[in-house]
């Protein structure tokens, strides 16, 4: 089952001629989840060819403008494209409020149901029937949320051989040990799944971070991440103003990396002040505490690959 990240847009506070404003599309077998929507997105969905009818649900993690501009254009446009089934926009307090007024003021043409889900705590927000999406509470100017999408376990691989030699066989009933179910082998004795599959394998895991404090828990929440996506808006000389702010230097966010034993760390969320030379300090300050950083630009694409 494919799970790859689209970085839409790694700008943050204004976008800039090649830095739309964040905002990052996971698509996991054909079902999309957009997680925040800066100015800029409908651009890099176009460009990557991605089908925008497909998206299940909107995870805003604060209603800043440069992480929701992008959603009134992406409400219009999902209007011309045919679209029947819900969709789902889960985010702080006041979310509801704008996508209304927003619905209000521009007279917009809505063909299909919007559900707007406000939280304000942590918890799973989201449920398919393999995985999870869940929120987890953040530290801003105002209230500001994470997010991560963890599959379930895998059952462990089907070992064939076994089977066979428990007079199970091929065909339908082989299917059925391996979604977990028992079955009658030719001689009318049961079977069990554990008999014939290995241990059970992790699924895979991705966070989504921006426009905090940076504080030990987050690790806790991110941990084992394949892919943690985190602000790193500054250098590590400006940390009192990222302090002040309320955000985070890149080494932090790789602080967390490491505590959290994620796979890898995409930074994004970076101040205007940056030119494409300077994030190249981000960077090298990040990865100077957790060597598997890499700095996000616009329209990277970032699979997240089982280990098993």
């Amino acid at each position: 089952m494919n799970l790859e990240a689209f970085i839409l847009g790694c700008g943050g506070m204004m976008p800039l001629p090649n830095r739309h404003l964040t905002s990052v599309l996971l698509r996991r077998e054909g079902e999309l989840f957009l997680f925040d929507a800066g100015e800029g997105t409908q651009v890099s969905l176009r460009r990557l060819n991605l089908r925008w009818k497909k998206i299940s649900a909107l995870f805003i993690s604060h209603t800043h403008a440069d992480h929701v501009t992008g959603i009134p254009g992406l409400l219009m446009l999902s209007s011309q494209v045919d679209r029947e089934d819900p969709l789902y926009i889960i985010g702080p307090p006041r979310i509801e409020e704008y996508i209304e007024t927003n619905r209000r003021v521009l007279d917009m043409y809505i063909n299909y149901e919007i559900v707007v889900r406000e939280i304000t705590e942590a918890g799973i927000v989201y449920e398919g029937p393999d995985f999870h999406i869940r929120s987890f509470l953040l530290r801003h100017t105002k209230p500001c949320f994470g997010y991560t999408l963890e599959e379930h376990p895998r059952p462990g691989a089907f070992h064939p051989e076994k089977a066979a030699s428990l007079q199970v066989p091929r065909g339908p009933l082989w299917a059925k040990l391996q979604s977990g179910e028992t079955v009658r082998a030719l001689d009318g004795a049961e079977v069990r799944p554990e008999e014939v599959l290995g241990p059970r394998r992790m699924g895979r895991k991705f966070s989504f971070v921006t426009d905090t404090l940076a504080f030990h828990e987050i690790a806790y929440e991110v941990a084992g991440s394949d892919l943690l996506v985190c602000e790193g808006m500054f250098e590590k000389e400006l940390l009192e103003s990222a302090k002040e702010k309320k955000h985070m230097t890149a080494e932090q966010a790789a602080c967390i990396a490491k505590d959290g034993w994620v796979k890898k760390l995409a930074l994004i969320h970076y101040s205007p002040r940056y030119t494409e030379h300077d994030l190249q300090n981000l960077l090298k300050e990040a990865s100077g505490v957790f060597p598997h950083t890499v700095l996000t630009r616009d329209r990277m694409v970032f699979p997240l690959e089982y280990e098993d």
